[in-house]
């Protein structure tokens, strides 16, 4: 197994680190929180000082306990919907403060433009997984929307990997999930745009056949 606890920090590791923790947040936030922040803990990666809050008892706890109400509330159709909406506000302010944070001390300059390009991404696998959801929920069957779930979750704890394993390989991804994105939303709203039509049309009374 690669020892990830000595590998160096370089900028790469560093932008691929800031990049990673903001597209996780928007999929995951809490396993990302509490992932990240645990794995420091026990010394299997080296973070940096901007994100050692991460490995504090408290914020592991709480991140914990809303990891584990994620897990489920993830996998109940509706109910995932609901739980996303309300996670547009947290998100992706989330994500852009972790990116930033992993440039803590690196100068103003540096965490501003890693602000806004972790709340880009968070924003872009956040508006994209609520899309695909809500498309998966005007289905009547649950087994595709626990697929995806769990399909989500081995995506975030793989990527959380290979962001520190494989910085460049993780930055060369995300440039393509980030073409993914931006050819796959459009689709998704005006999906999700003909679904809420189709829903709203009033039905006909059946003397009026």
């Amino acid at each position: 197994m690669m020892d990830l606890a000595h590998l160096p920090l370089d900028l790469a590791g560093l932008l691929a680190l800031a990049a990673g923790l903001g597209w996780a947040s928007g999929l995951r936030l809490y396993t990302t929180l509490f992932v990240v922040g645990l794995a420091g803990r026990l010394g299997w990666i080296v973070l940096p000082p901007g994100l050692h809050l991460l490995e504090h008892s408290w914020v592991l706890g709480a991140a914990g306990l809303m990891l584990t109400i994620e897990f489920f509330a993830d996998k109940i159709p509706l109910l995932d919907s609901v739980w996303d909406t309300v996670h547009t506000f947290i998100r992706i302010p989330a994500g852009a403060a972790l990116a930033a944070m992993v440039f803590g001390g690196q100068g103003i300059e540096w965490q501003t433009a890693m602000a806004i390009m972790g709340g880009t991404l968070a924003a872009g696998t956040h508006f994209t997984k609520a899309g695909a959801r809500a498309m998966i929920n005007a289905s009547p069957e649950p087994f595709s929307n626990v697929a995806a779930s769990f399909s989500e979750d081995i995506v975030v704890i793989s990527g959380l990997w290979l962001m520190f394993a494989h910085p460049w390989l993780m930055l060369a991804l995300l440039l393509l999930l980030v073409i993914g994105a931006a050819w796959l939303l459009p689709k998704l709203w005006r999906g999700i745009e003909g679904l809420i039509g189709r829903l709203s049309l009033p039905r006909t009374p059946a003397g009026n056949l």
